[in-house]
This record gives structure tokens, sequence and C-alpha cells, in this order.
């Protein structure tokens, strides 16, 4: 294996293994510590490999072109068998010819890809090659922006005259807001030229190719630096993909914000580019309302992008500055690369899934898909395919969508008058299964049951119903008819408290949107429960924005089949603040397609114990079978006395550590944890890290120990951080914190460093390297069990035991638990050790670790070299030492 530096032995197993689960086309699950080069281990492992494979490949061609070559009609000699009949009973000559077509196609077919490679290879050499053409297409670019310009200016001149015979029309940025004649897919006998656009060139072959993906966009840009560095960073042709909201370069559609608005801006600026195409033709007859076009798509520069990116290996910035300075849309230019590109670099939403996938262009046939931190994989395929609306949401959505069709009941067509009849209806009976009226305003009707109430996909449907209604008709109407948008528009311009569009009578009751707007924004602050990923900057402006695109999102989940899914009903206060919310039970199904479709899949991660629930839940429950999936672990990379990991039975009082949710808030545990702590911070140098199981208890613990004075006896050692709560806090804490202990280690004193107190699953427990002086020791303060209470963890605990099998007289629901609080410990214990030379100690303190259950899942490594010690004493002792 090419390698920048001589790898570590655990380098060459990781990449060994690697290369073999490629070749035999499995599923392999790889274990690696952060700080063992694990990027650099994929990159060189998956890397040789495809390489080695395209050599192959060419070898196999280059034979099979040469018996082509050799003599169209020598049959190969399993072919030229007298005598036997082929198995339908057809006579051998027929067979044979048969045979020698395809064998005769399939040479056409090789001799044709070949070409199309040799054409792409050369035209990359020249742009490697040729700085002059660049500056050619520069120059192209300037001569057409003025032309435009030019253009423009005479057509303003031309229309001013001819203003006065408009009176009819709507005003004319109305005419934007119409809905355009809609046909379902069973009328659309002949697709229109819009589909095959005049893009031969993007049909290209797809090369195998592997993709790779992490879960933010950092961890992808630090992936593709570590590509750059690679032995393979200057003839890799590797494209990053990323959603418009990072590679948007329009400015007037980044400044939308939610990510839901921006793409909907774009694909209907694109909608009106194909459009103006097919007006241009009955120009003459009517004046054409100008729609706006997105000046960055230009397909000429856009392929101009394409070849830039695959000549050289970009990561997102330099692909969005490229973007700005050629004009052309990274986001699309981006995509086009895919075909040849043999290293993609994406977000795993994105390739999780299904539509966002298709949407991009990326086909996962018998292609290598590595995904990468996937320690919450299955939370994540789970996430991506959950929805919720808000009761308040509903109510807004279906008084925007009244006004809406009042408006323009005259201007729309028969077939949206039905579809938006439809969803209004669905709309209703949502709001009615939440005990509310949609005609009322939702901040004031009280709900009569509160409460929670899961249900079946299909008795939500009955009981609500809707089983009458085709969901997926109406799921792919909202998404061809861009009706949300054009509510967004129509909600722009009118949702003024001045211009309230006032209707029928009994929405005479309704003052306006602006009432709504407002109520949807003070009831949903409550809202946001703790399990859901912080996204509630973006949800902000969704709310006001257009609540028809979140229930949009709940509309599809309600395609899913009945037994993979729940909604739950969540009745509070008012309708408002209540809500329905879809809830993935069965994750497997949504990533069935990728493991069935794609050669190999590698799922990857720092730490990946325990892995039980990746291979029944995810790969089992997907259709893998067991024998094609292979697990790798590999231990770290430092010397064994640089770790040491102890699992504390009793405090320096005696006190046995049990930290049960009826026991932590006793008063005698809060003072024993402190007094542990008082004594580590006396001989830890540096940074100590302590995970409390949740905020609530990290702050009824930080009172405790302000009043009993224990908190000034800690800070005359270190001084104190709290995580935030707010994200945006998060980078400013731990520059001061990082500070703080520099400034110690060189001034020497009482002070020796500082104590962060942090939440397991927080910003604090994930990416974050403590490495050296920042995380001395790690300490975990109890088991962060899973809030049993939860009702979605609840159904999916009964979902467990009713699917799985019971695992060595285990019920899965229990062992979903542990494997939850234990891959929470794992992935917050493992951000202390992060390269060769560091070194940690780390600290569990509850005397349940050293059950054998849950001892075996800590990670290999760690567990290796861990110490069950009963008493305070003999603990102390070693971390002393």
């Amino acid at each position: 294996f090419p390698f920048p530096y001589t790898p570590y032995r655990i380098q060459e197993q990781f990449m060994e293994a690697l290369y073999g689960a490629l070749e035999a086309g499995r599923v392999g699950i790889f274990e690696s510590p952060t700080g063992t080069g694990k990027s650099l281990s994929l990159i060189c492992g998956a890397l040789s490999w495809l390489r080695d494979w395209e050599e192959k490949r060419r070898q196999e061609e280059e034979q099979l072109l040469a018996l082509g070559a050799g003599g169209q009609d020598a049959l190969s000699p399993q072919q030229a068998r007298p005598g036997s009949a082929d198995t339908a009973g057809q006579p051998d000559w027929v067979t044979a010819f048969v045979q020698r077509k395809e064998e005769r196609d399939m040479v056409d077919r090789l001799k044709e890809e070949q070409i199309r490679r040799k054409k792409r290879e050369e035209r990359l050499e020249k742009i490697r090659q040729n700085v002059q053409l660049k500056y050619a297409a520069k120059r192209k670019r300037c001569e057409e922006d003025e032309a435009k310009r030019l253009l423009q200016l005479s057509k303003e001149a031309l229309s001013q005259g001819a203003g006065e015979d408009a009176l009819d029309q709507l005003d004319h940025n109305e005419e934007e807001l119409i809905l355009a004649e809609y046909e379902s897919d069973d009328e659309k006998k002949v697709v229109s030229g819009l589909e095959e656009d005049d893009d031969d060139d993007l049909e290209e072959e797809h090369v195998t190719k592997i993709y790779y993906c992490s879960r933010t966009h950092s961890q992808l840009s630090q992936f593709v630096r570590e590509v750059q560095k690679s032995p393979f960073g200057k003839d890799t042709r590797l494209v990053s993909l990323g959603s418009r909201q990072n590679l948007c370069v329009n400015e007037e559609v980044r400044g939308l914000g939610a990510l839901q608005l921006i793409n909907d801006r774009c694909m209907e600026m694109q909608k009106n580019k194909h459009e103006k195409k097919s007006n241009e033709e009955n120009e003459g007859k009517k004046r054409r309302v100008s729609r706006t076009v997105c000046p960055f798509y230009s397909f000429e520069q856009m392929q101009f992008l394409r070849d830039e990116v695959l000549v050289e290996v970009k990561d997102i910035e330099q692909l969005v500055s490229l973007g700005r300075e050629t004009k052309a849309c990274p986001y699309y230019g981006s995509r086009f690369a895919i075909p040849a590109a043999q290293l993609v670099v994406l977000p795993y939403q994105m390739l999780l899934h299904e539509p966002t996938r298709n949407a991009a262009g990326i086909k996962l046939k018998d292609q290598v898909v590595i995904i990468d931190e996937a320690h919450n994989l299955i939370d994540t395929i789970t996430c991506i395919h959950s929805a919720e609306v808000s009761g308040s949401q509903l109510c807004c959505a279906h008084s925007q969508l009244s006004q809406y069709m009042e408006r323009y009941r005259k201007r729309l067509k028969a077939k949206n008058l039905m579809y938006i009849k439809q969803i209004l209806y669905l709309l209703e009976q949502f709001v009615a299964m939440l005990g509310g009226n949609v005609n009322q305003n939702p901040g004031s009707q009280a709900v009569s049951q509160t409460g929670t109430v899961l249900k079946s996909i299909n008795d939500f449907l009955f009981q609500s119903q809707i089983d009458n209604i085709n969901l997926f008709k109406v799921q792919r109407y909202c998404e061809k008819s861009l009706i949300s948008r054009k509510l967004f528009g129509f909600v722009e311009r009118y949702g003024g408290p001045a211009s309230a569009v006032k209707t029928n009578k009994e929405n005479q009751k309704l003052a306006g949107l602006q009432d709504f707007l407002l109520t949807l924004q003070q009831g949903s602050d409550k809202e946001g429960t703790p399990q859901s990923p912080p996204v509630e900057a973006e949800h902000d402006q969704l709310r006001t924005a257009s609540p028809l695109m979140q229930i949009e999102g709940f509309l599809s989940a309600l395609t899913n089949a009945n037994q993979d899914g729940r909604v739950i009903l969540n009745r509070q206060g008012t309708v408002g603040q209540s809500s329905l919310k879809f809830l993935l039970l069965n994750p497997a199904v949504h990533f069935a397609k990728v493991v069935e479709e794609c050669r190999a899949v590698i799922i990857a991660g720092g730490t990946m114990q325990p892995v039980a629930d990746f291979r029944e839940q995810l790969l089992c429950c997907a259709g893998v079978d067991p024998a094609r999936i292979v697990e790798f672990s590999c231990g770290h990379v430092i010397p064994p006395e640089n770790i040491l990991p102890i699992i504390l039975c009793s405090g320096p009082s005696n006190q046995q550590l049990e930290f049960t949710y009826q026991t932590r808030d006793l008063p005698q545990m809060m003072d024993e944890t402190g007094r542990i702590l008082c004594n580590l911070c006396n001989v830890i140098p540096g940074g100590v890290v302590c995970f409390f199981p949740s905020y609530e208890y990290e702050k009824q613990v930080y009172g405790h120990w302000e009043k009993t004075g224990l908190l000034s006896r800690l800070a005359a050692r270190k001084k104190i951080f709290q995580e935030p709560k707010k994200a945006n806090q998060v980078e400013q804490v731990l520059v001061e914190y990082a500070k703080c202990i520099k400034r110690c280690s060189q001034t020497g004193g009482q002070m020796t460093g500082a104590l962060l107190l942090s939440v397991v699953g927080g910003k604090m427990s994930e990416g974050i390297n403590f490495s050296d002086d920042l995380g001395r020791c790690v300490i975990m303060v109890g088991m962060p069990y899973p809030n049993i209470k939860s009702p979605e963890l609840q159904e999916k605990m009964t979902w467990l035991d009713k699917t799985m099998p019971r695992d060595g007289g285990q019920a899965p629901s229990r062992v979903l638990i542990e494997n939850l609080c234990m891959k929470a410990v794992n992935q917050s214990i493992g951000r202390a050790i992060r390269h060769q030379k560091d070194f940690a100690s780390i600290l569990l303190l509850d005397h349940r670790y050293a059950r054998p259950a849950i001892f075996n899942k800590l990670p290999q490594w760690i567990r290796e070299r861990t110490q069950v010690k009963p008493a305070f004493g003999s603990a102390f002792a070693e971390l002393r030492k």
C-alpha cells in the first residue's frame, strides 16, 4: 500500500482487511480508535483496491477486444461443442449465432466505452497542461455578460412602451404564484422535452467508484485534505457533494436562509429556464412575463467547472470559490462530475435518503460505499426518515392554502383544485385527530385529553378517515407542482398585517395570517424534544416560512409500510402546541437498498462497540447474509502504559457508587462525587473533563457543591468551566478552557489547569479533541442510560422484542438500552487519546460498569487495560503513579 509515511502495524492490518472486504464484496464493520490514522488507512486501502480493480478491468477489456479483432467468427470452445441441443431445445447453430451476436455487441460496447474514456482523459490532461484554456473561457464569459446586459436594457426600453394593455392581467409578479397545469403520471403519455435536456455529454458511463460519507461538512473537508496529502492526492478524480445551502453561489437565493426555501427557489429558477426555451416560440402571440433564471446555471460554465473539479482534488470551500470565479453553479457542476469521478465525498443524509440520492444522480449499482463516523448510523437513518408537525403548523397551512385557493380559484385548473382540496381535507383531519378545529385559533383551543398516544400507520389513516386518499399521488403532486414554494410566495406578499386576505365568513374569525404567524412563534418555542438534534435555528425560519413544507415531509413518512413505523399523537395544552410525529422503527428498510445494490459496504468508526446493533438491527433485518458480514477491530497505537482506565466501585468515604435514578439525587452521592474530584484535581495536571448523564443532573450537582462549599475548594486547584446549552457558545468555552490550561502550565503555582463539566451526548462528547494537556483525565459519572419513559423509546423496545430473536437469554429491548448507554460512554471516553504519544486516565464512577455484560461492551483497546477497583485508596495510588 502506498502511504505517506511508514504505517503503523495496525494501519497495515486495517488496509489489508479493507482490501479483502472490497475484493470479496462484503459488508464490513470496521473499528479503528481515533488517533490511529483511520482516514489515511481508509484512503490508501480503498484507493489501492480501486486502482488494482481498474487495471484488472483494463486488461480484461484488452483481451476481449483482441479476441473480437482476431476473428469475429471464432467460436469459443464451449460454444462449438457438436450435437448438444440447447436446454430450450434449439439447434446448436442458433445458440452459437445468438452468443456470437452477444459477444460482438459486447466488444462494440467496450470499444465505445474505451473511446469515451480516452476522450475524457485527453480533455482532463489538456486542462492540466493548458492554462490558456482557462483564460480563454474567462474572456468569453466577460463578453457574454456584456452582451446580455445590453440585451436586457433594450428589452426594458421596449417594454415600457407596451405597459398599458396589461391591465387585464394580474400584477405580473403574481403570475408566478399560480400553479401550472398539472397532469398526473398516468396521463403523461409523452414526456415533454423538458426531461431530456441537451446534455448528451452527461450520459457518461458511471465509473466504478467509492462513495465516502461522513456526518458533517467539516469532517468531509478534513477527509479531503487527507486525500490531498496522500500519495493518491495528485491523480484521483474526487468530487465533494454538499447541500445547496453549502454550495449555492447565488447571493439572492443564499439569503433565504432555510434549506427548504433555497431548494425550492433553485428548482423554480431551473423550471423557468426550461420554460423559457419552449416559450421563445410562442413569443409573438402574447408577451410572457419575464421570470428569473439563475445566471450561474449555465451549461457551458458548469462543464468547465466539472472538468476543473476532476483535474484536481478540491474541498467544498475551494469548490465554492471556484464557482464564484467561473460564474458556474458548484452544486450542479459537482453533480455533473459524479459519473467520471473515482471518489465521491458526501454527507450521509444525501446517500441514505433515496429521493435525495436519485436527485443527485448517485447510482449505487456495483459501487463501493464507505460510511465513516458511523457509530450512530441507526439513529441517523431513523432521524432522516422521521417527521414532526405541530398543530399550529397544520392550522397555519390550512389557512394559507384556503386563502390561496379563494384568491386564484378562477385561474386554477380543475386538477389543481382537486389536489388542493385533498390537501385541505388532510389538514382538517390531522387537526381533528389532535382534538381541534381547523377554523379556530390553534393557540386558544384547549385540548381535552392531554397525553401521548401511539398508533400504527394504518390505524392512524383509518381513524383520521383519510385512508381513501392516495397519499403517493398527493406527495407526487406536492413535489412536481412546487405548491409549497408558490404558497410561500403568496404569504410573503399578503402576509402583512394590513393586507391580510379576508375570505368566506367562517375564516373571518382568523384575523389574517399575522395572528397565526404570531401564535406559531409563541406556541412552538415549547416544543423541541431533548432527543431531537439541535436544528432549532433552522426551524425558526421554516416555521414562519411555509408550514406546508414540514407537512409534506410528514405525508411522505406516512407512505412507509405499516409495520415499519408509528404515528405519535402528542396532545399538549393547546392544539397549537400539540403535534403529530412519525417515528421510523425499522431503519433497515431504508438501508436495504444500499446494501443490495452496492458491491461492498464498509461501516467504519472510531468506536463501533457494541457492534451487535449494526449486525442485527441494520444488516440482518435488511436481508444481508450473515456470511457476507465481516468485522474488524484494531487496537490503539499507544503503548499500554499510556492509558489507565479504572472502574471505581466506591468513593473516599466508602460510599458505594451507584448512580441510579433513585440514588443519584441523594446528598451523600453528590458529596462523594465532589470528594473524588477534589482528590483527583490535586494530582492530575492540565485538563480534566467530567461527563454527567444529563444537563439537569449536572446543574443539580453544581448547585449542591455551591451550597456545601466544595465548589470553591475545587476552584482553588482548577478553573471550572461548564458546557453551554447553546451550540454557538461551545467554541468560546473551549477556547477559554484551552487558554487557561496553557497559562497554568507556564506560570506554575496553585492553579494546575481547568475542569470542564460536560454532558454525555452534548456538544462536547463528539468530534472534539481533548488531546494532550486538554484531557489528562476523563471522568464518567454514573451510567448515561436513555430516558426509558419516552414513548418513542418504549415503542422501539416493544418493536424489537416482537421482531428480534432473544440474544443469550437477554430481551432485545434490554440489550438496546445497554447498547445505547455504552455507545454514549465509548464516544465520550475515546476523546482523551488522540495520537501515539498521548496519555490519559479514564475513570468510570459506578460499580455497575464491572458487570460482565457491560464491561464487554467497552472498546477492546480500553477493556484490555481496565482495572476494577473496589476501594478508592488503591485507585488513587495508581492515578498518582
